[in-house]
């Protein structure tokens, strides 16, 4: 009898697939590092031209650093006078215009934004008061100069808004 034909159980396409990758690998190295050198605009393949000698020539003792005696430095023993102390200037009051208070935060912003559409810019401020609880007043400014509050002024009172003026002195801080 004849014996049957063995059948090759082995994969043929094994190793060109491990050939593939390892050649694909190869590639992507030399290219990397192709760019790499192309990016930085290093040319390893080109002569190295020694240094050329500097056009001045180094100084045969390098200089002296100075030398500080601790007792020279230090000032004289003599008392030192401080400067004398200026008096603190009268901080300029700042203006508001106050357009109104309201028990109600919602008619506050109502007045806020009617200011806004004359081109006013308004600030809420909330605050106890006492027997009257908490109120919501409408202030414009600061103000540093009178004939702005009057501008300011006429201007709301054309558009039918009355306002009051607050005079604010601001304290005086001590400075460190």
């Amino acid at each position: 009898m004849a014996k049957p034909a063995s059948r090759n159980t082995r994969r043929s396409g094994g190793n060109s697939i491990f050939t593939g990758v390892l050649i694909g690998l190869t590639v992507g190295a030399v290219l990397a590092v192709g760019v790499a050198l192309w990016i930085t605009g290093s040319n390893p393949f080109s002569s190295a031209t020694p240094p050329t000698a500097p056009s001045q020539p180094l100084p045969a003792t390098p200089e002296a650093a100075p030398s500080f005696d601790f007792y020279k430095v230090l000032p004289s023993d003599t008392p030192s006078v401080l400067p004398p102390a200026t008096a603190p200037a009268a901080a300029a009051p700042r203006y508001y215009l106050q357009a109104g208070a309201f028990k109600n935060a919602d008619d506050a912003d109502n007045l806020k934004a009617q200011l806004a559409m004359l081109g006013v810019e308004a600030v809420i401020q909330t605050g106890e008061v006492a027997d009257k609880g908490v109120l919501h007043r409408v202030r414009v400014g600061p103000f540093g100069a009178m004939d702005e509050v009057n501008r300011t002024r006429s201007l709301l009172t054309q558009n039918d808004i009355p306002s009051t003026l607050v005079k604010e002195i601001p304290t005086p801080q001590e400075t460190p």
